[in-house]
């Protein structure tokens, strides 16, 4: 739920605000509005009826707290608040919210919610990907050690680890925002047949998609939530996207490692000295709040006959749970890899801890083409401690300026800055073909 105390925390101000109660009275309105618009233009009702429904809802003041105990009779706030809007409309109450069920307010209502809230969060992936490529770019050739099972590997650059966060973003922000893109209006009157609207009913359905700007499903989706699914499931995955790299920004903050630091450390109520990366570790907290809500709305997908007990009515809660720590997750990790700090003599000290060992896999096998023991004699000098080109059994076979050539990190990156290049290639491209789709 919203926090006045815990949202600036947890990163989810923003989105907490595009979710309130008002928010969704607001969506809830809006729809009535243009169902009752769409009527109107399929001779329905009377085009004045429609435009007096618009004013009333305009100008209806609603308690929340009211409208939930009058919410508790029916299991929704569709039925309280549309008798609201009855009494406040100078029409006929048949105008208002003609030919539909609760379930087509509410559904269409959520879809609403989510597609605003869900620009505040995209907005904040947009700028974490845009941070995270300019790391890429400005570090295409910093040096440092990659990291496997918690162990030091071999040679990597940072930027090509921002280049990896900046396409993982990116992309679970393209899927995020195709699924919110195709968002369904709900319309299906009491079971799903629009009997009350028949002929008229698809047509309805049309023009009230075209009305909200959304998309016209073949049919009623009353029990049929995969595209709630969806849509949560996108959520989710972007917040896990954002998890990783605050994750690995936590790990490279630590005192033992120092080799990024964010703009702005947190500090400690007891030890002067510490500099935490707090933006990391809070967006990793609120990626982390969101499995479970996804979860849940996967185990809810079970909806029974024409219209579901129970599991459509634990949808709205929860799936503003997820989007409140996706919002949370992305405005965090934003924030910090805006402002990172990234050390690269730092990087380079780390680089040259084990005297060379990070690369003993190219001195092995250039020390293979003299002797049938060179995994053996390497493994040896590993374990001892000893720097490579100091290795008496390794000095045998190869000059001590071969082996410091061998051992040489920048030497031995592959294809690291070529990956930085494509990766920022492909966000160029898809950021182009976006903008070109939204200006046709």
């Amino acid at each position: 739920m919203s926090s006045p105390l815990f949202d600036p925390v947890f990163g989810s101000t923003a989105a907490s605000a595009a979710l309130t109660d008002t928010a969704w009275i607001r969506a809830i309105l809006d729809v009535e509005v243009a169902l009752a618009y769409a009527c109107a233009a399929a001779g329905l009702i009377p085009a004045g009826d429609a435009a007096e429904i618009e004013r009333a809802a305009t100008d209806l003041n609603v308690d929340a707290t009211a409208l939930g105990r009058g919410a508790k009779a029916g299991g929704n706030p569709v039925i309280p608040l549309v008798d609201l809007l009855r009494r406040e409309a100078a029409a006929p109450a048949r105008s208002v919210h003609h030919g539909a069920t609760s379930q087509d307010i509410m559904d269409t209502a959520l879809m609403l919610l989510i597609r605003r809230a869900g620009r505040v969060v995209l907005a904040d992936a947009r700028r974490c990907v845009d941070a995270a490529a300019d790391l890429a770019r400005r570090h295409r050739g910093t040096l440092m050690v990659a990291r496997t099972l918690g162990q030091q590997a071999v040679p990597t650059t940072f930027g090509a680890v921002a280049a990896g966060w900046a396409v993982s973003v990116h992309d679970a922000a393209t899927a995020l925002s195709d699924a919110l893109g195709a968002a369904p209006v709900q319309m299906g009157g009491a079971a799903g047949t629009l009997a009350p609207l028949h002929p008229h009913g698809r047509a309805v359905a049309a023009l009230l998609a075209e009305r909200l700007e959304l998309r016209e499903p073949p049919m009623p989706w009353h029990t049929d939530r995969v595209p709630l699914a969806r849509i949560a499931t996108a959520f989710g995955i972007l917040a896990g996207a954002c998890s990783g790299p605050a994750l690995t920004v936590t790990l490279l903050s630590a005192t033992e490692v120092g080799e990024v630091t964010e703009d702005a450390p947190g500090g400690s109520s007891a030890m002067p000295h510490k500099r935490n990366p707090v933006a990391a570790i809070t967006a990793r907290a609120a990626a982390s709040r969101v499995a479970g809500p996804v979860s849940t709305i996967l185990s809810t997908m079970s909806h029974d006959h024409q219209r579901a007990s129970g599991t459509w009515h634990a949808e709205w809660q929860t799936i503003a749970e997820i989007v409140r720590g996706t919002g949370g997750a992305t405005a965090r990790l934003a924030e910090c890899l805006s402002g990172l700090q990234v050390h690269a003599d730092v990087m380079r000290r780390n680089l040259d801890i084990t005297g060379g060992a990070i690369l003993a896999e190219r001195v092995t096998a250039a020390l293979a083409d003299h002797t049938d023991d060179a995994r053996a004699i390497v493994t040896a000098a590993c374990a001892s401690g000893r720097r490579l080109d100091e290795e008496p059994r390794i000095l045998d076979h190869l000059s001590s300026d071969t082996v410091r050539t061998l051992t040489d990190p920048a030497r031995y990156i592959g294809h690291a800055s070529d990956h930085v290049d494509a990766a920022l290639a492909h966000i160029a491209g898809a950021t182009d073909a976006n903008s070109t789709e939204r200006n046709s």
